[in-house]
């Protein structure tokens, strides 16, 4: 069993990778930052599974497609790269917006597509994107954030209901957490004001999850009602709201 896992040098996708060494997955991870990513392979080789580290920038679509002609066999693809930014849309830096949309959007779509189609030529493989409950919801001063989780939650709703049509084993799920405590606060430059959930109680939730089919899966009660409330409540009421709550983490 091989599981391929990108931004695997940190917070969820680190700690994904963990409970899936536990259950004795070969792994392949992916992530910018070599250091940490021997730093997770010499721990993670503990559990005498073996490991594969790709230093691999995803903004890039030349380098997703590598990933895909390198590594071949996969039984899970776990989509986790990713990061925002905060702020007012007309004062945020394009640069950084146009990596994040190529970096959360489309190496997404670039490695689903193509290991989805050797796992339907085989008829087996799961695949699971990482979204956020940002994906349901409009997300003012964090705009650009918002609107690419929620591409993720179309694209791969749209791609569940394919796979049922087909009668096809292959399986897709999405992660769509809340704030977690990880990294993303300093690269998105917010501070949250309310709970942020355990990174590796997230990655053993959303494993669980995973392998017993789940497709929405969410973790704890709040996101699952934040979820809920954002389906029954009217957009422009959830602008008003997502406002007041981003305008609170903006670090001044």
């Amino acid at each position: 069993m091989k599981a391929l896992i990108t931004g695997a040098s940190s917070g969820i996708g680190r700690d994904m990778a963990r409970v899936l060494s536990k259950k004795g997955y070969d792994l392949v991870l992916v992530a910018r930052d070599h250091k940490k990513l021997e730093e997770v392979k010499k721990e993670l080789e503990k559990d005498k599974v073996k490991v594969e580290i790709i230093e691999m920038d995803l903004s890039k679509e030349k380098n997703c497609i590598e990933i895909h002609n390198r590594v071949k066999d996969i039984d899970i693809l776990i989509n986790n790269a990713g990061f925002g930014d905060c702020g007012i849309f007309t004062k945020t830096n394009l640069e950084k917006e146009i990596t994040m949309i190529k970096t959360n959007i489309t190496a997404y779509h670039i490695l689903t597509k193509l290991y989805l189609i050797d796992m339907k030529e085989k008829n087996s493989g799961k695949i699971l994107n990482v979204a956020s409950i940002a994906g349901f919801m409009p997300g003012p001063l964090m705009a650009t954030y918002y609107a690419t989780k929620a591409y993720i939650v179309r694209l791969s709703e749209s791609i569940r209901e394919e796979l049922k049509k087909e009668k096809s084993e292959v399986q897709i799920s999405i992660l769509c957490p809340g704030p977690v405590k990880t990294n993303f606060n300093q690269v998105a430059n917010v501070k949250f004001h309310m709970r942020e959930a355990n990174s590796q109680k997230v990655a053993n939730y959303a494993i669980k999850k995973m392998q017993k089919g789940k497709f929405y899966i969410v973790p704890g009660m709040d996101v699952k009602l934040a979820k809920l409330g954002a389906k029954i409540t009217p957009s422009f009421l959830i602008s008003k709201i997502t406002y007041r709550i981003q305008k609170r983490k903006l670090i001044r």
